[in-house]
């Protein structure tokens, strides 16, 4: 169980470090970390009900398995598909249309709302698995 309780102790670790960025205004981190996050609270759930393997880096495909064991993972997939917009396009130039680098385009409302998200995908997870 050690194992897989380390997924949790990194989401929550995500999410400070979110939050640290935030207050550093580094906007494109504080999307990417809020994601990685709730990637992490998402698989340690799946993992403690049984799970071996794990593939997908999308949200939303992970809720989707979440929902399967519990219903009440359908409160947070709107949050989940919204979190999967920031996987990619926050760490590359090219992964954004225009001239701006993910450095210049995320801004702080973007950053906070991320990081909401995150946190209620996390709260979720922590009481979902003591189901």
């Amino acid at each position: 169980m050690r194992e897989i309780r380390k997924w949790l102790t990194q989401a929550e670790e995500d999410l400070k470090a979110a939050k640290d960025s935030l207050k550093d205004e580094h906007y494109d981190w504080v999307c990417f970390q809020a994601q990685q996050s709730a990637e992490k609270a998402l698989k340690f759930f799946l993992y403690s009900r049984g799970y071996t393997s794990i593939i997908t880096h999308s949200l939303k495909e992970l809720v989707r398995e979440c929902k399967k064991l519990e219903k009440d993972f359908s409160k947070i997939e709107s949050y989940a598909r919204y979190l999967d917009m920031f996987y990619i396009p926050t760490r590359y130039p090219n992964g954004l249309a225009g001239d701006l680098a993910p450095a210049e385009f995320y801004e702080e409302e973007d950053a906070e709302k991320c990081i909401n998200y995150a946190e209620s995908i996390l709260e979720s997870v922590k009481k979902l698995s003591k189901k």
